[in-house]
């Protein structure tokens, strides 16, 4: 009997199942839409990036004639943790971030007048952490792209020294009229922050943020050391300078979506919104073969060259050369292989008409305190080159992102013409505008960098390059033709640091040629004890300033934007 029961139980179910199999073949199929990909969930990823940064020292002892800003180069970089909601094509976030940063920037402050000792002050950040919300719409039918503002708090460390300049040291006073006096500052600040860029969404969990912020803090009050009036002869006692900071920085950055599911489900090329015509123009995809593209730019820049003599504690002599305002011309390439492995490049040649030099000296002959001269800018050229070999890490069909390793020269000529008196020392007459001297600068330096690229829409372009310098070196000659004797000095000075980032968006206009503007920022700097140096006129080294050693360091800047035009071959 329960056999029987068995066997008809079995027998009832499948008849069952197969009017319930039977009854789904006649019933149409309901499908399920894929889940659309979005911007919203949270992220984190990685960053670099590099630009310059102001502070400003205020004068406790009156208006200042010359100086009382410090250029400050920058390396950063750091880690990034936000979350995004999106509705519709807009899209609002919150973004905390955190930054390592290499700096190193000086120039003199608190030069009231040339009877007064003046000072050499340098800052510098080290630690960036900032906080923001962000404000972005997306572009595209699939909505990939992301433009967006933001804005928040900023909060830096910094620290750096005001040190007087030669309180009248000699061979006949060595240790000076009084006792080197400098002061210390390390301080924590909160600022503000603005910002823009363009986020790309590679694939379902990857994104490329290629931005800009610039950061705005405040600052506290430092003490500044005693100094020396001459002549008459009195000291000047200790006072309070106010200083604040502002900080212009591009930015590289990779972001992990971990809320976005790697699968295909989730990411389609079916275009979400409407979107107008574009004339019929093809997606221009990045090749997965060989290629070279192959172009020339025309850089519109300004550059900047310092050299400062003496131990940091106690600067003796600095030239400054700045408002070099510069046009040059430029070949550049990039040769991607199948296997993500790249070769690229470019070298230029310019030329400057136009520009100042300050020629600075402390204490000079026992009966200075301060002296400065203004001399003008001719004949001045300057030629770079950069070459890197490097590996895409990420690649597809329209993007690439790789890291690099290379080597970049910059080297720049120019004359020194007539001399206009700031500070103390005679100089020649407004309309004598002989060659004064020359100076002959030469870097070169390691790369290590990120480049990436991504394609927005379907014909624009965004690219961005990164390098760090973990080392430079820096070979120089100065000439002084108007003295007694001609006097040169060869510098030599390595051990530095540097930075090299741009940008570029191009639109192609066929699939093959393309055309472009972009903008650039280039650093190097070398330690200020980098080198010790004497002058090479036997009858010079009874001078004061020249007669030496001293320890030297030197920095250079040069930044623009340039427009270009690329053919790429397949």
């Amino acid at each position: 009997m329960r056999s029987e029961f068995l066997f008809w139980g079995i027998a009832t179910a499948a008849l069952v199942a197969n009017g319930v199999v039977n009854s789904a073949d006649f019933k149409p199929a309901v499908k399920v839409p894929p889940a659309v990909w979005s911007w919203t969930g949270g992220y984190f990823g990685g960053h670099v990036g590099g630009g310059y940064g102001r502070t400003s020292f205020s004068n406790p002892y009156g208006p200042s004639i010359y100086g009382d800003v410090v250029d400050t180069p920058l390396f950063l970089a750091g880690g990034q943790i936000g979350y995004n909601w999106q509705r519709d094509r807009w899209v609002f976030g919150l973004e905390l971030n955190a930054s390592g940063v290499i700096s190193d920037g000086a120039n003199t402050c608190l030069a009231a007048s040339g009877i007064v000792v003046s000072a050499n002050c340098n800052a510098g950040p080290d630690v960036f952490v900032t906080g923001t919300g962000r404000l972005g719409y997306t572009f595209g039918p699939q909505g990939h792209t992301l433009a967006y503002l933001r804005a928040g708090v900023a909060w830096q460390h910094n620290r750096g020294d005001i040190a007087n300049g030669n309180e009248f040291y000699s061979e006949t006073y060595p240790s000076g009229w009084a006792p080197q006096n400098a002061t210390h500052f390390d301080y924590n600040r909160i600022g503000g922050l603005i910002g823009a860029g363009v986020e790309h969404a590679l694939t379902p969990a990857w994104s490329v943020n290629i931005g800009y912020d610039y950061l705005r803090f405040g600052g506290p009050s430092v003490a500044t050391p005693p100094t020396l009036q001459y002549p008459p002869f009195a000291t000047v006692p200790a006072s309070v300078t106010n200083m604040s900071s502002g900080y212009h920085i591009g930015k590289v950055a990779l972001n992990y979506h971990f809320d976005a599911a790697p699968g295909a489900a989730r990411w389609s090329d079916t275009p979400l919104y409407p979107i107008e015509p574009t004339f019929g123009a093809p997606e221009i995809p990045f090749t997965t073969g060989w290629s070279l593209e192959s172009g020339t730019r025309l850089w519109l820049s300004r550059g900047k060259f310092q050299w400062e003599n003496g131990p940091p504690d106690r600067l003796v002599s600095r030239l400054t050369y700045h408002k070099l305002d510069g046009i040059s011309g430029e070949l550049f390439e990039r040769l991607d292989s199948p296997w993500g492995i790249f070769l690229k490049g470019n070298i230029g040649l310019g030329r400057f008409s136009s520009g100042i030099m300050n020629d600075e000296d402390w204490g000079l002959g026992n009966s200075m305190a301060y002296t400065n001269t203004r001399s003008g800018q001719a004949n001045g050229r300057f030629m770079y080159y950069t070459v890197d070999a490097g590996y895409d890490f990420l690649r597809g069909s329209t993007y690439k992102i790789g890291g690099f390793a290379g080597w970049t020269y910059y080297g720049q000529k120019s004359d020194s013409i007539g001399c206009v008196t700031i500070a103390s020392l005679p100089c020649l007459a407004p309309d004598d505008k002989r060659t004064m001297g020359s100076q002959d600068t030469n870097w070169n330096a390691v790369r290590i960098g990120l480049n990436a690229e991504t394609m927005l829409l379907d014909r624009w372009r965004l690219s961005a390059d990164v390098a760090y310098l973990p080392w430079t070196d820096f070979q120089g000659r100065d000439n002084h033709l108007l003295r007694d004797f001609t006097t040169f000095i060869d510098h030599r000075g390595s051990g530095g640091h540097g930075v090299q980032i741009e940008g570029i968006l191009s639109y192609f206009i066929t699939s093959n040629f393309s055309v472009g503007v972009g903008g650039r920022y280039w650093a190097m700097w070398s330690p200020r004890d980098s080198e010790q140096f004497a002058t090479q006129a036997e009858q010079a080294r009874s001078h004061p300033v020249t007669s030496g050693p001293f320890p030297a360091g030197f920095h250079m800047e040069r930044w623009g934007t340039f427009l270009q035009a690329s053919y790429k071959f397949h």
